[in-house]
């Protein structure tokens, strides 16, 4: 064949490069939105990619980007992308990806970056960093993709990473020079890799389950402990044909809310202290034994010895914290099946004596709490405020409750009931302020329900020109802030009686709603729980953008809400 001819047979060629082959490689692993931060170098790849029908979500910030990645994969099983440029943008997206890992959020966080001979020389590129070393210490795993031909191979295993087993956060290295690379498209679309069965079912040990069995038939004041872990899993039916076939009084975790209704005759959440202190054999069931469980010690777990069962898919997390006297390794779903397997028609449920001393406790508690959420006064306290937004998610059980805080988060777990899973989304095992905004945005985006955010003041400060966002997509989402002038409280001193505020103290008597409109958004400002209730009604039923700013009592927060003694004081006092 002459040169001319070889010329004129590639020219009739399609080409692709870098910036299509990522494009293509994650719409064949059927991710159809990327959350992002556009800039150099991958602004291009985000206009291509909206071009090509990928939904691409622009944030402010990259960490709210990052966290609307992190909860997406939470609500879809799926990884939730978020795109970022380098050095700085990819360091800010790093949060997000850390916390995805810890809270078990399938996450991959795609970011930009220098030239591999230029950063291992350090010569001073543009924002250059070796952001790979930096990523692995962070997250599950970490891949860098150098050449256009590997792209294909490079995503599916960081799909396969971030579901597989324990789920968690990936990071996958772009440098700039590999989105130029040039080849035909023939050869790139055979480079392309569908990820075929990401999360595989790990079936239990047959011994493993009837130790368990065993165990769990031996109890007499028995309890279930549900985590985020239950939730992820989607297996809601055979979770809850476990709870009811046993009878065992049941404790959600503030994610697992909703598995089981709040409101199910065996939910032990208003008789938490009770349950905790008095059981004898506890199931987790993806729930993990870490601070918020005060690692299954201690007087929040009485002076009698307990039996623990754990369902979990990390063999590692066993025995973490104290002796798993059943270890049950496997997915969740297979775990619980083969349980139920296990039982015949003859089981015996929970003793009556411990259900109802459960169901006593729970009520007394209940009638205890009720004359507290039914106050009207102004200004207003969490409970009272609390209880207005309970009644809103009674009555619209399909809309999302996003809540971050201290006091605003930690009384709002324990009022505010939820009937349906995936519904309540929280800052999980770090316990972090600042994912309010991206995950109110990934949930409206990835559900298409009605978001509520209800935010601490503090908590807002983190992601709150996310607002701009959610108004530029128009998003249903209500955001609530509660706002008592500060951290905690808003009236702190300064002691040098000096012009400087006390360091919790904000801006006396803000208007965030006057923030939301400057977006284009609906502002409300209100003072009392009765007002709150219609504000946040009105708000979810138009499906507007919405900023209720919700004037609380300054003086109505405590430190640091039920974890104050993570917040050590000074044990001197220094005389004036």
């Amino acid at each position: 064949m002459s040169v001319a001819v070889a010329q004129s047979v590639d020219a009739q060629q399609e080409l692709t490069d870098g910036f299509h082959l990522v494009i293509d490689a994650l719409k064949l692993n059927d991710i159809n939105t990327i959350y992002a931060v556009p800039g150099i170098p991958i602004s291009d790849l985000c206009r291509m990619a909206q071009g090509e029908g990928i939904r691409v979500i622009s944030f402010r910030h990259e960490q709210n980007a990052g966290n609307a990645a992190a909860i997406a994969g939470y609500l879809t099983q799926k990884p939730g992308v978020c795109l970022t440029v380098s050095a700085p943008g990819f360091l800010n997206g790093l949060t997000a990806l850390a916390n995805a890992t810890t809270n078990c959020f399938p996450m991959i966080l795609i970011s930009g970056s220098s030239e591999r001979e230029i950063v291992d020389l350090q010569q001073g590129d543009y924002e250059e960093m070796d952001q790979l070393a930096i990523a692995k210490p962070l997250c599950k795993a970490a891949f860098r993709v150098l050449h256009a031909q590997d792209v294909g191979i490079g995503i599916a295993r960081a799909i396969r990473a971030a579901c597989s087993g324990r789920p968690g956060g990936v990071y996958l290295d772009l440098p700039a020079k590999f989105f130029s690379q040039i080849m035909t498209a023939e050869e790139g679309n055979k480079s392309l890799v569908k990820v075929i069965d990401a999360a595989p079912e790990q079936i239990p040990a047959p011994s493993a389950v009837k130790r368990a069995l065993d165990v769990l038939k031996g109890a007499k004041r028995p309890l279930i402990i549900l985590g985020k872990g239950a939730s992820y899993a989607q297996v809601d039916d055979k979770i809850r044909e476990l709870v009811e076939k046993t009878g065992i009084p049941f404790l959600p975790m503030s994610m697992a809310k909703g598995i089981l209704p709040d409101t199910h005759p065996q939910s032990a959440g208003a008789a938490r202290s009770t349950v905790l202190k008095d059981s004898d054999v506890v199931l987790l069931i993806g729930a993990r034994l870490n601070w918020l469980l005060s690692h299954g010690k201690g007087k929040s777990w009485g002076s009698e010895p307990k039996k623990f069962i754990q369902i979990d898919i990390e063999p590692k997390e066993m025995d973490s914290n104290v002796e798993i006297v059943a270890p049950l390794v496997g997915d969740i779903g297979s775990c619980v099946s083969a349980l139920l397997g296990g039982m015949d028609s003859k089981w015996a449920k929970a003793p009556a004596d411990w259900t109802g001393a459960v169901n006593a406790k729970k009520e007394a508690n209940i009638a205890k709490m009720a004359p507290k959420l039914m106050n009207n006064a102004s200004p207003m306290n969490y409970h009272s405020a609390l209880g207005a937004l309970r009644d809103v998610i009674k009555e619209r059980p399909d809309a999302i409750l996003v809540n971050e805080g201290a006091n605003t988060l930690d009384l709002a777990r324990g009022i505010i009931d939820m009937y349906k899973p995936r519904k309540r989304l929280d800052v999980g095992t770090w316990g972090v302020m600042g994912i309010g905004m991206g995950f109110a945005v990934a949930a409206a985006v990835e559900t298409g329900q009605p978001v509520l955010a209800v935010e601490g003041d503090s908590a807002f400060g983190f992601s709150g020109m996310e607002v701009e966002t959610i108004c530029r997509y128009n998003l249903p989402v209500c955001v609530v802030i509660f706002n008592n002038n500060g951290i905690y409280r808003g009236t702190d001193v300064n002691p040098t009686g000096g012009p400087d505020v006390a360091p919790m103290v904000f801006v006396k008597d803000a208007r965030y709603d006057k923030m939301m409109e400057a977006f284009g958004g609906v502002g409300v400002h209100v003072t009392t729980p009765d007002e709150l209730k219609r504000a946040v009604a009105a708000a979810m039923d138009s499906g507007k953008p919405t900023l209720i700013n919700a004037v609380i009592d300054p003086a109505a927060g405590t430190e640091s809400g039920n974890i104050g003694s993570l917040n050590p004081q000074s044990a001197v006092v220094r005389k004036k």
